[in-house]
Order: structure tokens, then sequence, then C-alpha cells
């Protein structure tokens, strides 16, 4: 049986978990403490174990990389072992997220991830940041993104920063069936294995193009008010992105656990309430800023408020995966 719904916070809102970039990846949350204690060998050793799984290298360098002195640390570790492919792509990853945060020029940036991908031809992780960069889908995104898939043709982070930069393409043209992001995520899947999690890329570009046309005035502020995921082709993209979860669930992808929000706030917003309770009881506490906040809400309160609503009125009896 699942939870009971949490109670309301002193200010009338349903709490919520605060999201953590780590996911449920423990051995990833021990060296990030390590980290901020300035020891090394805690992150040395997961990076050695994590070897060329691409997918868990990105999401544990990138979340290495958030520390407010990961950049710090990786520069005196790259001193230290001149030539370290890991030190250099958790540095070159570090500058990508200060550059971000307006704490560095975004041309060292980028010249740290050059540099970086020298000494790690074979990784894409690198070419990540690089992408992270990218603020449109313009030519050298897409430039950006074929070297990614040219070492890892499925890579799950650059994909979903695809479909995000993608979605702004013509942000003031207000809703569009046929935008290229809806075509792009059909095409990605397509290119994939059937068990590939970028089956669901539909959801997740149906998610960031809401949070575009929200931000631009042509969506309601709040998703499950906005019909965004009850009009035209969006109900039947949401099944098939359910059954798919049913049938090839990846619970060992180390971003499984994003798919899994995208595809419950997908199920709330669009008034599937069994669905979105068994999604829900698999996240457990485990929430995403994407696409919880999205267009501007604490995603921690929102999670909290969809996932209460679903376990306190959801039991519809629907049958998962039902239309």
């Amino acid at each position: 049986m699942p939870l009971p719904p949490p109670p309301l916070g002193p200010d009338g809102q349903c709490p919520g978990p605060d999201p953590d970039p780590a996911l449920d990846d423990d051995r990833l949350v021990a060296a990030r403490a390590a980290l901020t204690q300035g020891r090394r060998q805690p992150v040395r050793s997961l990076l050695a174990l994590t070897g060329d799984d691409w997918d868990r290298r990105a999401h544990r360098i990138a979340v290495l990389a958030r520390e407010p002195y990961a950049a710090a640390w990786a520069g005196d570790w790259l001193l230290a072992e001149p030539g370290c492919a890991d030190a250099a792509v958790l540095l070159a990853l570090a500058r990508v997220r200060r550059a971000l945060r307006g704490k560095e020029e975004p041309a060292l940036a980028r010249a740290a991830c050059l540099s970086a991908a020298g000494l790690a031809p074979a990784d894409p992780t690198p070419w990540l940041g690089l992408l992270w960069l990218e603020r449109t889908g313009g030519a050298r995104a897409v430039r950006i993104f074929e070297e990614i898939r040219a070492r890892h043709p499925d890579h799950h982070h650059a994909h979903h920063l695809m479909v995000a930069r993608l979605a702004e393409r013509r942000a003031d043209g207000g809703p569009d069936p046929l935008h290229e992001v809806y075509e792009f995520a059909v095409w990605a899947a397509e290119q994939a294995p059937a068990d590939s999690p970028l089956a669901i890329l539909s959801v997740v570009a149906h998610a960031e193009r809401y949070r575009v046309l929200a931000a631009h005035g042509f969506a309601a502020a709040d998703p499950a008010a906005s019909g965004h995921w009850r009009d035209g082709r969006a109900p039947d993209v949401m099944k098939a992105a359910f059954d798919w979860w049913l049938e090839w669930e990846h619970d060992d992808h180390p971003r499984h656990l994003v798919d899994l929000n995208f595809l419950a706030h997908a199920t709330v917003c669009g008034g599937r309430g069994a669905e979105a309770a068994a999604l829900f009881r698999r996240i457990g506490r485990h929430v995403t800023r994407r696409p919880w906040s999205y267009p501007d809400r604490d995603p921690g309160q929102a999670f909290g408020a969809a996932r209460a609503g679903v376990l306190r009125t959801g039991r519809s009896g629907r049958r998962p995966g039902g239309g």
C-alpha cells in the first residue's frame, strides 16, 4: 500500500523532498561528501570504477562539478597529476557550471572542455560540457551533439539537453503540434534500441515545450490546468511511454529517476491518476528539479502536492496503461 499523503506544512503548502541531482547513487553521494572535505581518493576511486560507462560517468562528474569548490579542487588534482583525464574532465565541467552561474568567462570553460577532450578522446563528457554552454539549438549545438553521439549514440543527458535547446526555437510562435522538438524526439527514439530510455523522449519534449510556451504566455502557469498534456498527440505519447516503462524499465540506469519524474509529471498533468501513483511509488523521495519547477515553481512543493493529490484521490480503479 502507498504511504498516506504527507501533512501540510506551516505555510499551507504540501511539503516535498528537496531535489538532489545525485539521485539514488549512494557511491556518488559519499564521493561528493569527500570532495567537500577536500579528500581526493574517494573521487578518484569512483571515477576509476565508473570506467567507460558513459552515461554513469557523465552523471557522476556533472553532480560533482556542481560543488562550489569543485573547480579549485580539480585544478589542484590536475597540478598534482598532470595529464590525468579524470581531473581534467571534472575541472572542465566545474568551469562550465561556474560560467553558467556568471562566475567565469564561457571562453575559459570552453577551452577547458576542449583540453579535457584532448586528454580523453573517446569520452563524450567534455563535449557534454560544451553542449551545456550552448543556449540555443543552433548549428554549433548540433555539431557538438554529433560529437557526443559519435562517442555514445544513446547518450541520455545529451539528448535531454538537445530537447531543451530545440524547444526554445520559435518561442514566440505559440503552440505548434509540428514543432521540430517533437520530430527530434521521435527520431532519437527510432535510432535507439527498443529498450533504450530514449523511448520516452517525446514526454520530455512535451514538458520542455510547455516550459517555453508558459514562459511566453501561451500556456497556463499551472501545468495541470493548461491542457497541454490532454490535447493532440499528448495522450498517445504518455500511454506509449508508460507502456514502455512497464515493459522495459532499467532501474540500473544512472538517470532512470529523471525519466520517471518526467513521466510522473506528465501523467499527473494528463489526469492519469493510476499511472501517476505507480510512478510516485517507484520514485520515492528522488524528486528532480525538471520538470517539477516548470514554469516557475518550487519543485519540492510541486512534487509533494502532486504526490499527495494522486495518492489521496487517484485510486480511481483505472488500469495502469489504460486509455
